[in-house]
This record gives C-alpha cells, structure tokens and sequence, in this order.
C-alpha cells in the first residue's frame, strides 16, 4: 500500500537512502511511482510477502499526513526485545557465556565459590552449568559476581568481552550475530521518525555499552533488568556508582509494559518479540487506540540458524504462537520471510 508523502517526507527518505532526490512538484502518479522506488531501497534482506507488505503499510499509514491513522513524529515510539529478536539466543544467552566467562575469571579472588553454587556448577561445567537458570536467577547471579565493582569498570568489562568473545558455532564475535533483517527494519523505521527502543530482559549494564553501535539504539534507550546501584565517593575523591548485590526491576513478561511505562512513559505504536516472555509488551502495545503492529520472529530455519518454538528452553514461543492470528500480529517465518539471516551470509 503506498501513499502521497510530504515533500520533507520525500527528501528526508532519498537522503537517507542515498538515493538520488526525488522531485517534489510532479503529478500524483509520479510522486506514487517514486515513493514505491524509494521503498524497494529498504528491507532488502525481507522476501516479498505478507509479513513484509504489512510492515511497509502501516509505516504508510502512520506517516501520511492528514490521513486518518497519522501518528506525530514524537509518538513513534517502536519497541524490541533482544535476544531472539535482534540477535541469535541460541545455544546459550550471550550474558550467560558472558556470566561464565567472568564467574571463572574472579574465581581466583573467591575460594568459596569452589564449594557454593552455581559457582561451582560453572566452575566444574562451564556455561552449560547455566543453561537452565531463569533469567532473574542469572541476575543475581552476576550481581554477586560484580557486587561491589562501579557501573564504569563493569561496562568496560562488558567491552572487552563482547570484542573478544566468539560464537560456539559460528565462530564469530557476537555482535556478527545480529539479524540483518532487523537490522534494515530498525533503518527504515528510524529514516520515518520513528523511536526504537529495546525491551529486554536481559541486564540494562550488559547491552548499554555496544547496543548503539550494533543496532544505533543508544544507551537511554535500551530497558533492561537492573540491579541496585549506590553512589559513593570513590578513593580518588571522585563520584562513583557501585553495583549492589540485589536486583531492583526485572524486565520480562509483565515486567515489560511496566518498564516502558516507567522509563519511556508512552504506549508504544510498534512492536516486536520473539518468545512468550515478550507477549505482555505485545498486548500493551495494541491495546492502545489508533493503529498499532505487533510482530513475532519466529524460528524456523535449522539451515542459517535454529528452528524451535513450543518446546524450547530457550526463547519459548507457545502462548505467542497461539494468541497471534486473533490479535492480528505479524508472524515472521524466519526461513520464508528472510532472504538471509546474518549480513555474513
């Protein structure tokens, strides 16, 4: 579906494309014919479908001017969770590789971890000794890893790893594991005044350090789950913050929508998940009133990536899968709908 954009639609779209400007003064069916090549520039890495055709739409919708669902720039506010949205979550959660790879570099600084667990677990296991823990679980499992440590000294931790650490299967840093697809989604929406914020669960001081320069979603826009922090004033006489033992907000599930509310404080108009921890953030999002979209990635390529969904412990999809066709949410089908997964393929 397109329609007839503004002519600062037009030319902010061209630039950001790198596309040659198009005219603004020429006939409706010129200016038509010219948005439709300007849309062929985006979401290359998307097969042509329903899931894609929908996207295209209803960004139309909300960004025509004077048309009836036209939504102001600064109310487009678009949400994503991470793991399994964004970036692979499988074998393990990248923080869980990162929990283990830092619960055995600090071992030697903590001989009691050799007889409490799951210290010991990870020890003697490796990560696998974490696969199956909750994601608050692994929380408080690095808040008292870390407790003590500033929130600098903890994202620079975060930096280096993240730099150095390699996928098991594919053998890459993780951030080469971000989705190419999503990646273009996130372009498109931000080239049409949209917000993108990240809504995950996993901890807000492990994704704020490279989110922005992974997915251009800067740090005050990433919500994560969160341990407490206090301030002091360091040794040097400086201001510090120092992370705590305790967790203060965890967001998943119905922690999602009270975590927009609380750090965003607007309903968003766009949303996407991948799990049933991400199906609460779905209702919110189009329960509110105007045009709304919600979209799930569901995994089903074993090829370029994993296929599960029902019976995963790993981004459980099963309660999403069933509520999607009565709420109307896109469903991706990651082999089908995606012309390749990774920019490396």
């Amino acid at each position: 579906m397109t329609s007839t954009p503004s002519s600062n639609d037009v030319s902010r779209r061209t630039v950001l494309s790198g596309l040659a400007a198009v005219p603004v003064l020429v006939a409706p069916l010129r200016l038509a014919n010219a948005q439709a090549q300007t849309q062929g520039a985006w979401l290359q890495s998307w097969n042509e479908g329903p899931v894609k055709a929908s996207i295209i739409e209803f960004v139309a919708r909300v960004t025509t001017p004077d048309g009836a669902d036209f939504v102001p720039p600064g109310e487009r506010i678009a949400v994503f969770d991470n793991d399994g949205t964004l970036w692979c979550e499988q074998p393990i959660y990248a923080q869980v590789a990162f929990a283990s790879d830092q619960i055995r570099a600090l071992a030697p600084q903590h001989p009691e971890w050799r007889t409490k667990q799951p210290f010991q677990a990870v020890l003697d296991q490796g990560a696998e000794a974490l696969a199956a823990v909750s994601q608050s679980e692994l929380l408080e499992i690095l808040a008292v890893a870390h407790t003590g440590i500033t929130v600098d000294a903890f994202q620079k931790t975060v930096l280096d790893w993240i730099t150095t650490a390699r996928h098991p299967r594919f053998d890459r840093p993780y951030t080469d594991l971000a989705y190419q697809p999503m990646l273009e989604l996130l372009a498109y929406l931000r080239a049409h005044e949209f917000k993108p914020f990240i809504v995950s669960g996993g901890g807000i001081d492990f994704m704020r350090p490279w989110t922005d320069k992974v997915y251009g979603i800067p740090p005050e826009q990433a919500v994560g789950s969160s341990g407490k922090t206090q301030f002091e004033i360091g040794a040097d006489g400086k201001p510090v913050l120092v992370k705590l033992a305790e967790l203060e907000f965890i967001s998943d599930g119905p922690g999602k929508p009270a975590g927009i509310n609380r750090f965003i404080g607007r309903r968003p108009i766009f949303a996407f998940g991948n799990s049933d921890g991400d199906v609460p953030m779905l209702q919110w999002t189009t329960s509110g009133p105007g045009a709304r979209f919600a979209g799930i990635v569901h995994h089903t390529d074993a090829e370029r990536e994993w296929a599960y969904d029902r019976q995963s412990n790993i981004g459980k999809l099963n309660k999403g899968l069933d509520a999607a066709p009565s709420n109307k949410w896109a469903v991706v089908d990651m082999k089908n709908d995606w012309k390749r997964v990774f920019a490396f393929q």
